[in-house]
């Protein structure tokens, strides 16, 4: 197999793992009665030199402040580039923002776990419930050196153990913990774990700026966002948007930053 166009082409080819159930190509798919909706976006790399990382970031916060009904943003690691410096600076952008927004570490994120909390305000590992059913769990697969690292099992069985009787389960990692992408780790004890709750409907994974599809694993999904900055990957700047129904249903489809054009959907 020719890697480098299976990268570029996840959101279309076919592969044994890999499975798009594909709803739309440019148009909106969404429940007629919304539940929930969330945006997660990733690789914002905010102060990557030769990079204009100021203006992906405010044309970001432009797109999301245009969609309706959103209920929290949550980005999905490589929040800064390197330099421990730029977090809080990262921070106050992200404030500007008008709805709650969670945050996972990633790997250029190279701040140790203690300043991450003392900074941010939030661990590098934990739950938060969007509503009465519905949760979201956050698992780091880095640390301060940058280093891809396999997720705390032990930690996310009792996350997802807290979260068992809901309808609904998200879970955020920044690096896919499988070695599906060229950027991936084997860490395929997680996609077990994740396998054997049903209430996880879906993963949403960051770090692969060019890949922006989705993997199915046991009859989950796993999916891509590509990225809103850096230096690198998909030439279009995206974000992902998920939402859930008052049937139960949920959808989730990416959306350019600059238009909002509809890239891929599925069903999850």
């Amino acid at each position: 197999m020719n890697r480098r166009f299976f990268l570029h082409k996840l959101s279309l080819a076919g592969a044994p793992l890999l499975a798009l159930p594909l709803l739309s190509y440019g148009n909106r798919v969404a429940p007629k009665v919304g539940r929930l909706k969330f945006i997660t976006a990733s690789d914002g790399h905010w102060g990557q030199p030769g990079t204009d990382y100021e203006t992906s970031h405010r044309e970001l916060i432009e797109a999301i402040h245009r969609e309706n009904g959103v209920d929290f943003v949550l980005f999905n690691g490589d929040l800064i580039h390197d330099d421990p410096k730029l977090l809080p600076e990262v921070k106050s952008v992200y404030d500007q923002l008008q709805v709650p927004y969670y945050l996972a570490r990633g790997n250029h994120d190279r701040v140790p776990a203690a300043d991450f909390l003392r900074i941010m305000g939030q661990p590098t590992n934990h739950a938060f419930l969007a509503n009465d059913d519905v949760g979201g769990i956050i698992l780091d697969c880095s640390n301060e050196k940058g280093e891809y690292r396999c997720v705390d099992l032990e930690l996310a069985k009792n996350l997802l153990d807290n979260y068992a009787s809901l309808s609904h389960v998200f879970v955020f990692v920044h690096i896919s913990q499988n070695d599906w992408t060229r950027h991936g780790i084997d860490c395929k004890p997680l996609l077990e774990l994740l396998a054997s709750y049903p209430a996880v409907r879906a993963t949403f994974h960051g770090h692969d700026h060019d890949v922006d599809g989705q993997m199915i694993y046991r009859d989950k999904p796993f999916l891509w966002s590509g990225h809103f900055g850096g230096s690198w990957g998909n030439p279009f700047p995206s974000y992902r948007v998920c939402e859930v129904g008052e049937d139960g249903k949920a959808s989730t489809y990416l959306k350019t930053v600059k238009d909002g054009t509809i890239l891929n959907a599925h069903s999850l």
